[in-house]
């Protein structure tokens, strides 16, 4: 009887959410990593999305809409709004475009707005946490809106996610990077009890909307990368750079690290768009037409999404061709603004993204296939 009333004790739970803050896919599973594409309006709906997690053999068809609670991305977000005042939770939300700007169908073109193009959430605990990188604007609300929702401003247009699962040691090198991208950041808590281990992130939430001279006793870097190994041991490489670095991000210094001809997706109805560029020995080729997962054609107009994927899969042994999904675009503007992209060496994301790329601009001005 002793015995059993042990057992009883142990196996009921203490109350609180004592599930992992993690990635977590469209069947309720932690994941150690996924991808979202959300499609564009089509038809009667814009919320319908693709996933690939790891393990999966390609894009698969979302459950559901974006906007459910229980597909992967409410399932990982929302994990923000049940923590209630857990005060061993840490997390950062930034957007160039915060919810409160929320124009519905209304496009503002921000450009030229000030601090770095880049959005993303971070959440973790002393244990784990993850980092979601995307390209919807308004997203997601604060905490204290009490519930996880997708905004009206993120339907017409596809949309790009990358959600990593990190063990808690890697979130400070993710903080430093944040701060090199120059976050808008419009929501945060790091409490006391994290402060000490993420140093970075209570920086930035203490020091919102930072400018490159918001952290005078660190001298301002323009660009660096770093590799981040996932909780379950994926390599990613997050290239992050500053207003001073003034440059492309893609021609510059991506596709010269990975040595690798890219083409890119980023939304094009903003000024100054940068035409496909050959000039420095790597191919950086702008995507002009995309049918991820054969769902159905779209132009880059109607993708709000910002990716690049490797031309090829590279030669044996190499691990498979590259994928990057970030948050900044090509265009002029975005040269002297903060923003970034995360990438990963993967033969079923690398045939999932390159295969969805259909037609780009050559380096002579040409559309033709990629």
């Amino acid at each position: 009887m002793l015995l059993f009333l042990s057992l009883l004790i142990f196996c009921v739970p203490s109350g609180g959410d004592t599930s992992p803050i993690t990635c977590y896919n469209d069947k309720g599973d932690a994941v150690d990593w996924f991808y979202l594409y959300k499609l564009p309006k089509e038809h009667d709906t814009g919320e319908m999305y693709l996933l690939l997690d790891k393990g999966s053999e390609g894009w698969t068809n979302g459950k559901g809409t974006v906007n459910d609670t229980t597909g992967a991305l409410g399932r990982t977000v929302g994990q923000l709004y049940s923590q209630g005042e857990n005060t061993e939770v840490a997390y950062i939300l930034y957007n160039d475009q915060k919810p409160s700007e929320d124009l519905g169908d209304r496009w503002v073109d921000n450009s030229g707005s000030k601090g770095g193009h880049t959005k993303g959430v971070v959440l973790l605990d002393k244990n784990q946490g993850f980092w979601l990188v995307h390209s919807t604007p308004h997203f997601p609300p604060v905490r204290q809106a009490g519930t996880f929702s997708y905004p009206s401003s993120g339907v017409n247009n596809g949309q790009n996610f990358i959600c990593v699962t990190y063990p808690l040691e890697r979130f400070q090198t993710i903080g430093e990077q944040l701060q090199i991208n120059q976050p808008n950041v419009y929501d945060c808590d790091v409490p006391e009890s994290l402060a000490s281990l993420v140093p970075a992130l209570a920086d930035l939430c203490v020091k919102k909307h930072p400018s490159v001279h918001i952290f005078p006793h660190i001298k301002p870097v323009s660009n660096r990368s770093v590799t981040l190994t996932s909780k379950a041991g994926t390599n990613f490489i997050s290239f992050a750079k500053g207003a001073s670095f003034d440059n492309d991000l893609y021609h510059s210094w991506v596709a010269p690290s990975l040595q690798s001809d890219l083409l890119v997706q980023f939304w094009i109805r903003s000024r100054g768009i940068l035409p496909s560029d050959c000039s420095l020995g790597w191919k950086v080729l702008d995507i002009k037409l995309i049918n991820p997962g054969q769902t159905f054609d779209f132009k880059n107009s109607q993708d709000h999404s910002k990716w690049a994927v490797s031309t090829t899969a590279g030669g044996a042994g190499s691990g498979g061709g590259w994928v990057c999904v970030g948050d900044i675009n090509r265009n002029q503007a975005e040269e002297k603004r903060g923003g970034g992209t995360v990438c990963l060496q993967d033969p079923v994301v690398w045939k999932a993204y390159r295969t969805a790329a259909l037609q780009c601009q050559g380096c002579g001005g040409a559309t033709g296939q990629c």
